[in-house]
């Protein structure tokens, strides 16, 4: 009886920054692997590949060995920061608390999180939002209003990350074997296609290891932010390796599918979306319908991931709301959001102001973590207030946003300033511990 009740208490999620309790922390490494493989095929993570072949030039194989490194790399970082959730059961900004301070994580950490989550998930509605208007359209004849699809698909993605972790878990997984079938045969569809027995898939202009190197990089970029977010979901992980090994494998299986996928379609079709690549192969509305559906459901599992994780950022910031409350306010901000199509149309100017903060965050982050802490959490200095804020870590937070400004974009402005401060921030903690250490003795 006591179990039943239980079950039906947690239909809606109600842990917020309190830990998770241990008998809940049940999800295997690989459900967390199909879980971060579905999030991963969307039409933002398929534009670094494709550009490396549109942009650098790059060969199909070298787009893929060198974006898949990248972020190969980036996922690993991301793997160790959800440690502390699978360890302790508690959210991601909450553990960072021991690292920036309880005000420097509520001020600062949390609000560029959530502010990130937030952009990330009305750019994935309003880019979906328009591909279904535009295939509705040419393909069936139907016109639908934008605001209309903006909100019914913001309303699903809300409703479903409100009802918390079992919500995401359990739609991510029947939508997983949907999403594997629409990428086999989006790969069948390009190579049936006339433009892959005719386009030379070995050519390039340039191969450079400079090349190489940058578009590694910006995978790199793309994908290190996830520090600040990766221990939401492994709070429900049985144990730390199931959630380090989880997210490990199911992003790197996931990347790899969508640089695949990503090359391909720009070298072949020369586009950026294989979604849209491959419906333009076929005139069968049924295949049509298909692969729109999993273009639905791909933007809809990485948008329960940034709703989910956004919201409990915002809790951290405003630990009165309550889980539901604050899930609530995130989604309002949301569907607003979601109605700006100019975000989509500037997002690279909005893209560059979130990385000059989120970078340097991310770099002070993992190199506390992992070389200051050696991996542990000082679960005291989560609620202690006289921890207020880590004043040397937000010393380099302002020195890396001049040097994301500063630094050629020819260069990597974001991996170069993330080499730096994680280099500078670490000794420059540990030689002011150490001079500290001698003055009290």
């Amino acid at each position: 009886m006591n179990t039943s009740v239980e079950k039906r208490e947690f239909k809606i999620e109600r842990y917020g920054l309190e830990a998770v309790p241990k008998e809940l922390r049940q999800t295997k490494w690989y459900e967390y692997a199909s879980l971060q493989a579905a999030f991963a095929v969307n039409a933002g993570n398929f534009l670094v590949p494709a550009f490396a072949v549109l942009q650098g030039g790059l060969s199909v194989m070298s787009a893929i060995v060198s974006t898949t490194i990248g972020a190969t790399l980036a996922f690993w970082l991301v793997s160790f920061l959800s440690l502390p959730g699978a360890q302790h059961g508690i959210p991601a900004q909450f553990a960072i608390r021991s690292i920036l301070g309880i005000k420097g994580t509520q001020w600062v950490s949390s609000p560029i999180r959530s502010i990130t989550s937030l952009y990330w998930f009305s750019v994935q509605v309003i880019g979906g939002a328009y591909v279904v208007q535009e295939v509705v359209v040419h393909s069936f004849g139907w016109y639908v209003p934008f605001a209309l699809i903006t909100l019914l698909l913001s309303s699903i993605m809300i409703l479903l990350s409100l009802i918390g972790f079992d919500a995401v878990k359990s739609v991510t997984r029947k939508f997983f074997p949907v999403l594997l079938i629409g990428q086999v045969v989006m790969i069948i569809l390009f190579v049936q296609s006339d433009a892959f027995t005719t386009t030379d898939l070995s050519s390039s202009t340039s191969s450079s290891f400079l090349t190489m190197s940058f578009f590694a990089s910006l995978a790199f970029m793309q994908y290190v932010s996830g520090v600040s977010a990766a221990s939401d979901m492994t709070r429900y992980a049985k144990s730390t390796k199931h959630g380090f090994y989880g997210v490990l494998v199911g992003n790197v299986w996931g990347f790899l599918v969508t640089a695949v996928l990503g090359a391909f379609s720009a070298v072949l079709f020369q586009h950026v979306n294989p979604y849209v690549a491959a419906m333009s192969l076929t005139t069968s509305k049924w295949l049509i319908a298909f692969i729109l559906l999993c273009t639905l459901l791909s933007m809809i599992s990485i948008n329960l991931s940034n709703a989910y994780t956004g919201s409990l950022s915002l809790l951290n910031s405003f630990p009165a709301l309550g889980r539901i409350k604050a899930a609530l306010l995130f989604g309002v901000f949301a569907l607003i959001l979601s109605m700006l199509p100019q975000l989509v149309n500037e997002a690279k100017t909005y893209i560059a102001l979130l990385g000059a903060f989120i970078i340097p965050l991310s770099a002070v982050i993992v190199t506390d973590f992992l070389w200051i802490k050696k991996k542990q959490i000082d679960l005291i200095s989560l609620t202690q207030k006289n921890r207020s804020m880590n004043k040397i870590a937000f010393f380099h937070l302002f020195i890396g946003i001049i040097l994301y400004f500063t630094i050629p974009e020819s260069i990597s402005p974001g991996f170069m300033t993330f080499l730096f401060i994680s280099l500078s921030y670490g000794l420059s903690y540990r030689w002011l511990t150490k001079q500290k250490n001698n003055a009290n003795v």
